[in-house]
């Protein structure tokens, strides 16, 4: 998968710019922000016109396929996945949309939750379901802790500008380590924690990381169709040693690649393989 992975980063930085409306988000004191998911699927195209669809831009090269999104990049890698995100340890990735009319419009179809008004969903052809919330909805709101302040989280706050933008990451831990999984994000990563709704969470720029407790055995994300996660560092080396002195190891350690980009890999406690990376920013400018 490593192989993989950094012929995609290489053709990425060769793909046209990505529009402004697309950026990654600003890092936060740690250096941290959201920067891609990377989904394994059996029909690459029919996926990307999914994702271009739901709003994204595609910025394809020879060797890569990623769709942009404000906050995130989506990439797509061709595979056979073990099975999709429900049933492993981060069981769904939630977007922010005005309303779910332009969606439906674009020809898309929204699953809407009748007790949750403004909750629903979308399923990419080959069954991922990405969760939809439009913005008015109260199951967005994110409240910090008591005595927590993060100028990024006020985003949550302020009214949509653009069609759409990744609003979170849902990851179903064994019952119990809810409150112990907010504690290790926010001390990997320096988010600012909070609730969501009545989740237990911790806010990077560009996303917001929500934890439950599940009453059943949760797969780690290697191998399924969100094969994992990344975020974006600042000065990805020096980071990569203070991970390592936290007692966090890599599983991939710190390595440059020829086009400039840097990348390292690690596993949370619970299963979800993290990819870190160094570069992709510029390549959304």
């Amino acid at each position: 998968m490593m192989k993989v992975r950094v012929v995609l980063v290489a053709g990425l930085l060769l793909a046209a710019a990505v529009s402004p409306r697309a950026q990654l988000a600003e890092p936060n004191a740690a250096g941290v922000a959201m920067g891609h998911l990377h989904y394994i699927v059996r029909d690459v195209d029919a996926n990307e016109k999914f994702w271009v669809t739901l709003g994204g831009t595609a910025r394809d090269s020879r060797d890569a396929h990623v769709v942009a999104f404000p906050d995130v990049l989506v990439f797509l890698t061709q595979g056979s996945p073990s099975a999709g995100s429900n049933g492993s340890v981060v069981n769904h990735v939630a977007f922010k949309v005005p309303s779910f009319a332009a969606v439906e419009k674009s020809g898309l179809k929204v699953t809407r939750l009748a007790q949750f008004p403004g909750v629903g969903s979308v399923t990419s052809p080959e069954g991922e379901r990405i969760e939809l919330f439009e913005e008015t909805s109260e199951n967005l709101v994110f409240t910090l802790d008591p005595g927590v302040t993060s100028a990024s989280a006020r985003r949550h706050q302020e009214k949509m500008t653009v069609p759409i933008v990744v609003h979170h990451i849902h990851f179903n831990v064994p019952k119990g380590s809810e409150q112990q999984a907010k504690e290790w994000y926010t001390r990997a990563f320096g988010g600012a924690t909070g609730k969501r709704w009545h989740y237990e969470a911790t806010d990077l720029p560009g996303i917001n990381l929500n934890f439950s407790d599940s009453d059943r055995p949760v797969a780690p994300t290697r191998g399924r169709m969100l094969d994992h996660i990344g975020f974006e560092v600042v000065n990805l080396e020096a980071f990569c040693r203070k991970l390592e002195a936290q007692g966090i190891r890599l599983d991939a350690p710190y390595a440059k690649q020829a086009d400039g980009v840097a990348t390292a890999r690690l596993t949370d406690p619970w299963g979800t393989s993290i990819e870190l990376t160094e570069g992709l920013r510029r390549t959304t400018r």
